[in-house]
């Protein structure tokens, strides 16, 4: 029997009904569901069925860094699924070590050992993991404005409000408040954010806490870019009362700031990195975990009582190695450093022009907009865990017009494909300037 591969000639109409009658959507009430339905990508671009084409203007989850469909990456999966395609995590291959190889020589500091997982999510537990059997300690702080995943630890460690569903959760998670500026408060200042870390260290004591995980850059919560000092101070608070320093690089890293790893901005070394998105550029599932010398070397004389059956995917790691060198040879990662002025400028201009926009932040190609129902007051557009007619609105304007965007409460994501070229970065804020005037009718006074 010969075994079907080419495309099915479904119509968009179709597509979208078996999607929403057979597969449960994530984070949706299921009947309010309105899928794009998506034929092929290629660049920054993706399109329908029928032919409509959308300027992907968010990487999707901030993860196809380098761009829909780069062929080489296509034929490094299928080479390796025809050679081999899966074997025992207990094994070792080509891939695995080529790739762990590789990372070693990325990763900042003496981080050069990597426990791969399926995902950023399974990556930052398996962190907590490792930080609670190194220390022997249980507490694990993180921020309040974080997201690291949905799985159930993951999302215990999320401080925004994707976390209240599924509590309590585990048991030993301290939410922290962290540096942040946007539409209603002013930047905090290092000294005030650390200031208030270790109070709350001291006041759940020292000795009881494992680990402190934090987005380096936080992503979907605001771009929020600490303020100089802060990173370097969360360091020096962890060295002094023994605590395990994660940084969540599962969206940021792999040049999405303008750097390999947003820590890099601020000459940082965690002890453990998590990682994923642009590890493989999304096309196939992996994570990892990045271990400085002194885990990796607890390790190697008490068990690592984890694991996964596709830990170090042949496939997965194939494609990593491939994601990596296309990330190199393109000089991706300078791209997204040099775009970061001209995104910048772009965001300066949005400023000028709409009186909705009423904050602006970016580093690299790690970008948002803060929409402001008035300059005078501040006061953000939609409020908090909320959204508001006027921001539905702009949502489906951005569609219309074919940019395909985070909008997420008040804000408006612009993180790209770091392959984006100076003209298409102009034609995405093009429409986004369109669509803006939705929004600026919305301004009060």
């Amino acid at each position: 029997m010969t075994v079907t591969t080419e495309p099915t000639t479904l119509t968009s109409e179709a597509i979208v009904d078996l999607c929403r009658r057979y597969t449960l959507y994530d984070w949706s009430v299921q009947e309010d569901v309105r899928p794009i339905p998506v034929a092929g990508a290629k660049g920054v671009y993706f399109w329908t069925p029928d032919g409509k084409r959308y300027l992907d203007f968010n990487s999707q989850l901030m993860s196809v860094s380098i761009g829909h469909g780069d062929p080489r990456v296509a034929d490094a999966i299928a080479r390796q699924a025809r050679e081999l395609a899966y074997i025992s995590p207990f094994c070792a291959h080509a891939p695995r070590a080529l790739l762990g190889q590789k990372l070693a020589g990325l990763l900042p500091g003496d981080i050069e050992q990597v426990f791969f997982t399926l995902g950023g999510a399974e990556a930052n537990e398996n962190a907590i993991r490792m930080a609670r059997l190194y220390t022997g300690r249980q507490k694990v702080l993180a921020r309040y404005r974080s997201y690291h995943g949905a799985t159930a630890g993951a999302i215990s460690l999320t401080g925004d409000p994707r976390r209240w569903p599924s509590e309590p959760g585990i048991p030993g998670v301290v939410h922290v408040l962290d540096p942040y500026h946007g539409c209603h408060r002013p930047q905090d200042s290092a000294d005030e954010a650390l200031g208030r870390l270790e109070e709350t260290i001291e006041l759940e004591g020292p000795h009881t806490i494992a680990a402190f995980i934090l987005e380096p850059v936080t992503g979907t919560n605001g771009v929020l870019i600490p303020p100089d000092g802060y990173l370097a101070g969360v360091r020096e608070l962890c060295d002094r009362y023994g605590i395990v320093m994660i940084a969540d690089e599962v969206m940021s890293g792999f040049g999405r700031t303008g750097a390999w790893f947003a820590v890099n901005h601020w000459d940082v070394v965690p002890d453990l990195l998590t990682m994923a998105k642009g590890l493989t550029s999304s096309t196939v599932p992996l994570g990892a975990v990045g271990l400085r010398r002194p885990i990796a070397e607890h390790f190697r004389t008490h068990m690592f009582p984890a694991g996964l059956t596709y830990n170090s995917h042949p496939v997965s790691c194939a494609a990593a190695l491939a994601t990596l060198e296309v990330t190199e040879q393109d000089d991706l990662v300078g791209n997204a450093r040099r775009l970061g002025p001209v995104m910048a400028a772009h965001h300066q201009r949005m400023r000028e022009r709409h009186p909705s926009v009423g904050v602006t932040r970016n580093i690299g190609l790690f970008g948002v907009l803060e929409l402001v129902r008035s300059r005078a007051t501040m006061e953000p557009l939609a409020p908090f865990n909320g959204t508001h007619p006027a921001m539905q609105a702009l949502n489906r304007a951005l569609l219309d017009d074919g940019l395909f965007t985070m909008v997420r409460w008040n804000t408006v994501m612009t993180n790209p494909p770091l392959s984006i070229t100076e003209a298409e970065l102009a034609e995405g804020f093009a429409i986004l300037d369109r669509a803006l005037a939705v929004t600026d009718r919305a301004v009060e006074g």
